[in-house]
């Protein structure tokens, strides 16, 4: 299993908001501390705003901050919105890509490590990622 690279972004950004509570981020700041393209980020930015993870504001002092506080965030929440589009195996009738779906139990057995992977992932807050985390803040925190 590997991390997509939005997914990887949505969490770096919404780290670097955590990082700076009650100020308004510019993008192409996001964009250059995590080394991505703001064209990428803005489409990460756009998936985040829509799922009241950010709140964006327009305009020349626009930007973008949390939508709502970092402990209510929850990675496993961030993992679901931008990981669950993508199917983890080919194991659906639908897909139809697989002989043995009528009689494989492998898809069950992904399904259960799936839903711990994602039950581990939502005991873990923003929070819980950036607080004390003085190197993260070193890095992320805009002077």
């Amino acid at each position: 299993m590997r991390l997509t690279t939005r997914t990887n972004l949505a969490m770096r950004t919404l780290m670097f908001c955590a990082v700076n509570p009650g100020r308004i981020v510019r993008k192409h700041e996001v964009a250059e501390a995590c080394g991505a393209s703001e064209n990428h980020l803005a489409q990460v930015i756009h998936l985040l705003a829509r799922q009241n993870f950010l709140k964006t504001l327009r305009g020349r002092a626009g930007g973008l901050m949390l939508g709502r506080a970092p402990e209510d965030i929850r990675v496993g929440e961030v993992f679901r919105v931008f990981e669950g589009v993508l199917p983890f195996t080919e194991c659906s009738e639908e897909m139809g890509s697989c002989p043995l779906v009528g009689a494989c139990r492998l898809k069950c057995v992904l399904s259960d490590a799936l839903e711990g992977f994602y039950k581990a992932l939502d005991a873990v807050s923003i929070t819980d990622l950036v607080e004390g985390n003085t190197a993260l803040h070193g890095l992320l925190k805009v002077a």
